[in-house]
């Protein structure tokens, strides 16, 4: 099911909260400072739902980014989490397959995100590629927020959709990409 964040059925909402709480207990140092994502970003909510019961859900948020000259129509992930009892069941993957699936058919360029670099096989094998050496730069231009900051372990990760983005791959690799989504989703 896929809503605009602040359409999300309350219902579905609540079981998201509560994944979200059970992946980052929010008294936890790994905890995000909020889940709320800045809608200037137009956030856009993907559940996987079995009956009335959320097995995963993420949250893809779009901007456009300049890289190495270049003006793109971006988006990432965030908030990617899988209910701990149905974990190791393909869910997550399925999830974040269709949501690749879902940014190739949103007339975006690419598709840029971190995740934990134990994590890198699984988005893998739903179809993200890493970007070796790529670091993404959050926050803002005034308070830069790198995702290879001190005590991260980060990796980034990319889907090249459009003919402009796929022509334009090689400037990602080994760089620093500007991606500013401001101060509430410092990464996304």
């Amino acid at each position: 099911m896929t809503f605009p964040e602040a359409d999300t059925p309350p219902a579905l909402q609540t079981q998201v909260s509560e994944l979200r709480d059970e992946a980052w207990p929010p008294d936890s140092a790994s905890a995000p400072g909020t889940f709320a994502h800045d809608p200037a970003l137009r956030p856009v909510s993907m559940l996987l739902v079995d009956g009335a019961t959320v097995l995963a859900a993420l949250d893809i948020l779009t901007k456009e980014l300049v890289h190495a000259g270049q003006r793109y129509r971006a988006a990432g992930l965030s908030t990617v989490v899988t209910r701990g009892t149905a974990r190791g069941k393909g869910h997550g993957r399925r999830l974040v397959t269709a949501a690749r699936e879902a940014m190739a058919a949103m007339d975006l360029d690419i598709g840029l995100f971190t995740c934990d670099r134990p994590l890198q096989p699984f988005y893998a094998s739903a179809g993200w590629q890493h970007l070796p050496g790529a670091v993404l730069i959050g926050g803002t231009p005034q308070d830069p927020f790198p995702s290879d900051g001190p005590g991260f372990d980060k990796v980034t990760l990319a889907g090249f959709f459009s003919a402009f983005g796929r022509s334009h791959r090689s400037s990602f690799p080994h760089s620093r990409i500007e991606l500013y989504p401001g101060e509430i989703d410092k990464l996304w």
